[in-house]
């Protein structure tokens, strides 16, 4: 038997707006713009950079009932089954991103840049977000999800979404940027920016903590503390998987915990509390 849980931890609720519910058509960015600056030197062929600007915070991976409480995103938008807290709810962010300098040398036309993410830590996603061409994206990259770790940047000011399950936790992630040939299909030799890291810190989301015990019988008892509004104990054979099975055994409440009973009928199964509305 292998049964595990998403990391949780118990917090005090606070709400950070009382503004009315709102469905967001757009992934909030969570704060400010953190840019590093890019400069491409024709004369060198390579790439440097500054992060200055991106280096004076270190940005938070939030959830959208801390960002936002009130609000949902839409089911039609393709980031919905990974951050609406109905479903996955992860903490995300979308602070970092990269931006070209005015003063930058122009790219020769057999010369790309490229972004790649030479390292991460476990739990920590990526995302290449659009909300403003149809249709809107929300696709994995730097290595998420089995995706390519290098991705080509056409030096537009760019904001990936990043995402974790919430909790506590601090991510890291190292990148470097370098010019690809497009002649050869090779980097070019020397050209990289060298590895600069890229840190967030994680929110937890007031889920409360799950314990999980052995019973006679063959039987799991789940518990968790009492209250908790709107948190309902859901269930999966795959701790990736953006649907989870609502529990639908009886609910019984002792003292300060909330107890269910469930058959050990699953060879692997994952629990945890999701808020529903």
């Amino acid at each position: 038997m292998n049964r595990s849980l998403l990391p949780s931890v118990l917090l005090s609720w606070f709400v950070l707006t009382s503004a009315s519910a709102a469905v967001l058509t757009a992934v909030p960015r969570q704060g400010g713009m953190l840019m590093p600056t890019v400069w491409y030197h024709a004369d060198t062929d390579s790439v440097t950079l500054d992060l200055a600007d991106a280096t004076n915070v270190v940005p938070q991976l939030t959830p959208l009932l801390i960002s936002n409480p009130s609000d949902r995103f839409s089911p039609a938008d393709p980031w919905y089954e990974y951050l609406d807290p109905s479903l996955q709810g992860l903490a995300f962010s979308r602070r970092y991103g990269f931006d070209m300098s005015v003063m930058t040398d122009f790219l020769p036309a057999d010369r790309e840049l490229w972004i790649r993410c030479i390292s991460s830590t476990p739990g920590v996603s990526f995302y290449d977000y659009n909300d403003y061409i149809s249709p809107k994206t929300w696709n994995p990259l730097f290595g998420t999800a089995g995706s390519s770790n290098a991705i080509h940047w056409d030096g537009v000011m760019w904001h990936f979404g990043v995402t974790a399950p919430p909790g506590t936790n601090t991510y890291a992630a190292t990148f470097d940027i370098y010019v690809l040939n497009t002649t050869t299909g090779a980097a070019v030799s020397n050209s990289s920016s060298g590895p600069f890291e890229l840190l967030w810190t994680c929110v937890p989301d007031g889920r409360p903590e799950l314990t999980i015990a052995r019973a006679s019988n063959n039987h799991l008892v789940v518990s968790w503390p009492v209250p908790a509004v709107n948190w309902f104990l859901v269930s999966s054979t795959n701790l990736t998987s953006a649907f989870w099975l609502t529990n639908t055994a009886s609910v019984s409440t002792n003292g300060n915990l909330a107890t269910v009973i469930l058959s050990n009928s699953a060879p692997r199964q994952f629990f945890r509390l999701q808020h529903l509305p």
